[in-house]
C-alpha cells in the first residue's frame, strides 16, 4: 500500500514540481553575475533606448544558442576545449574592463558600441560562455532534458529583468561595476579549472558565498550625486513642461 502511495503519479508530479523549483532557483541564484555582466555590456550603447532593445534581442540570440547547449550537453561536456573557449572569452572580458581607460568620473568601462549590432553578439557569447557553467549544475540536477529547458526558459526571463535592474544600479552604486567583473573572472576561473581538472573547481556554496560577499561590496557605497547636472535637468523639463 505504502509502495502504491510513493509510486503515485500525484507524488511523481510534486516531484517533478519541486525540481523545477529547485532548477528555476539555481538558474536565478546563479545569473547574477551573469546580468551584472550582461548590464554592464549594453551600458556600452549611450542610448537607453538602445540598451535595451540591446539586451531583448541579445537574450533571444542567447536563449536560442542557450537551448541548443542544453540538447547538447552529453556532447559539450565531453570536450574540455568548449569550457577553455568560454572560460578565456570571460576572463578577456575581465581584462578588458580593467586595463580600460578610465572615465570622467574616475571609472573603468565595458566595451562601448557605434550601433545596436555590435552589442547584440557580445551579449549572446557572453550568456552563452556563463551557460557552460549553469548547464553543468543543472544537468546534475535533473536527467531530464524537458525540466532543464523548461527552468533555463524562466531563469533567461529572470536574467532579462534583473539585467534591466542592474543597468540603473550601476549608475547608483561605485563599486558595482568592479563588483560585478570580479565575478566574471571568479566563474572565468571556474571554467578554466573543470577544464584541466574536474577536482580542482570549488563546490556550488563556496562560490554563491564568495560571490555574494563581492556583490555586498558592490552595493556598499552610492554614487554621490551631481546636483548641478540634476538641477539642469529639472530646469530642462520644467522648460518643456511650459511647451
Amino acid at each position: 500500500m505504502l509502495d502504491q502511495v510513493l509510486n503515485s503519479p500525484f507524488n511523481q508530479g510534486i516531484e517533478t514540481l519541486l525540481l523545477l523549483l529547485i532548477l528555476v532557483i539555481l538558474e536565478a541564484v546563479l545569473s547574477a553575475d551573469n546580468a551584472i555582466a550582461l548590464a554592464a555590456i549594453s551600458k556600452g550603447l549611450e542610448d537607453a533606448k538602445l540598451q535595451r532593445q540591446a539586451l531583448n534581442l541579445g537574450l533571444l540570440v542567447a536563449y536560442v544558442l542557450r537551448m541548443s547547449l542544453i540538447l547538447t550537453a552529453t556532447l559539450v561536456t565531453q570536450f574540455w576545449q568548449f569550457e577553455l573557449l568560454g572560460a578565456a572569452y570571460l576572463l578577456w572580458l575581465v581584462f578588458q574592463y580593467f586595463t580600460s581607460n578610465k572615465d570622467e568620473d574616475g571609472e573603468h568601462h565595458g566595451p562601448r558600441f557605434a550601433t545596436l549590432w555590435q552589442a547584440i553578439p557580445m551579449i549572446a557569447l557572453t550568456d552563452l560562455a556563463f551557460s557552460l557553467d549553469s548547464v553543468t549544475t543543472a544537468i546534475a540536477v535533473s536527467k531530464q532534458t524537458w525540466l532543464v529547458l523548461t527552468g533555463a526558459t524562466i531563469g533567461i526571463i529572470a536574467l532579462r529583468f534583473m539585467a534591466g535592474l542592474f543597468i540603473r544600479w550601476l549608475d547608483e552604486f561605485e563599486h558595482l561595476g568592479d563588483a560585478g567583473y570580479f565575478t566574471v573572472g571568479l566563474v572565468g576561473l571556474r571554467l578554466l579549472a573543470r577544464a584541466f581538472n574536474e577536482d580542482l573547481v570549488p563546490p556550488e556554496w563556496l562560490m554563491i558565498s564568495v560571490i555574494a560577499l563581492i556583490f555586498l561590496w558592490g552595493f556598499s557605497k552610492r554614487t554621490v550625486p551631481d546636483l548641478k547636472a540634476e538641477t539642469d535637468t529639472e530646469e530642462v523639463e520644467k522648460q518643456e513642461s511650459i511647451r
